[in-house]
């Protein structure tokens, strides 16, 4: 049970108990009684739970980053903020999309509900757009034939174990954002599982060549070479996107790196 459907369940439960309060227990009570506990605790936090889960589905939504696949963008335990409104307004739990606004584009880090599994969030920068022809050859991106601009930006420091890594800048239509590729892990795909579409997708020794399908998004770690993502488990569908990653509003280890991010 995902703690959207638990959150819906405590707004109906409470929003129930302060209906009965307000339109009927209250009027049957003596003048000056004291409502029963289990209606006063109830429909005091109907309100409350109501705001948390407003703001919660249709405007911004906390996360707390798991893993290293978007290092050096996002570094374990930073907690973040995600949009939920940028892509479309969708309905909480079921995360049907009501109502469209914005398209992901290429270079948003993006949440969404992991195909394999959705009832585990991911986070992935976009890459390819419906129709696009995504490459990665011998650690070079291209789509739509034209080589993605990258530049060398010298070296990240993994503090945890005290190693360098070669970082670089990467652009993405007018965005650029920093990577990282260790150029002594091998070009090729070691594992890839069977996906939705996997048919569009060509695999060599030197990477892969993938066509995203219309409604449906690829996605790659900002970390390239320590990352699960579309060029294992395949393409995101529209109807996973939970949002658009924009801020980091707190980490215990390094408070400097509250603010926004590309």
């Amino acid at each position: 049970m995902n703690f959207a459907l638990i959150l819906f369940l405590l707004l109906a439960i409470t929003a129930l108990l302060w209906a009965v309060d307000r339109f009927y227990a209250r009027k049957r009570r003596a003048p000056g009684a004291p409502a029963p506990w289990w209606v006063e605790y109830g429909a005091s936090f109907f309100p409350v739970i109501l705001i948390v889960f407003v703001l919660r589905s249709f405007l911004v939504e906390p996360f707390k980053i798991p893993s290293g696949s978007m290092i050096p963008t996002l570094l374990v335990g930073d907690y973040i903020l995600v949009n939920k409104w940028t892509y479309g307004i969708r309905l909480p739990v079921i995360n049907k999309k009501i109502i469209s606004i914005n398209d992901p584009q290429r270079g948003d880090v993006m949440v969404f509900r992991y195909p394999a599994d959705p009832s585990l969030d991911f986070i992935k920068r976009v890459v390819g757009v419906p129709g696009d022809r995504v490459e990665y050859l011998d650690k070079r991106l291209r789509i739509n034939g034209e080589e993605v601009p990258l530049r060398a930006d010298g070296e990240y420091l993994h503090t945890d174990r005290l190693y360098y890594s070669p970082r670089y800048v990467e652009q993405l239509g007018e965005r650029s954002h920093q990577l990282l590729i260790e150029q002594d892990a091998p070009a090729f795909v070691s594992q890839v599982m069977d996906f939705p579409f996997r048919q569009n997708c060509t695999y060599t020794s030197a990477g892969f060549r993938c066509t995203v399908p219309e409604g449906h998004y690829f996605v790659l770690g900002d970390n390239r070479d320590a990352s699960s993502d579309s060029r294992v488990w395949g393409f995101v569908p529209d109807r996973n996107i939970v949002g658009r990653a924009f801020f980091i509003w707190f980490n215990f280890s390094d408070m400097k790196r509250i603010g926004r991010f590309h």
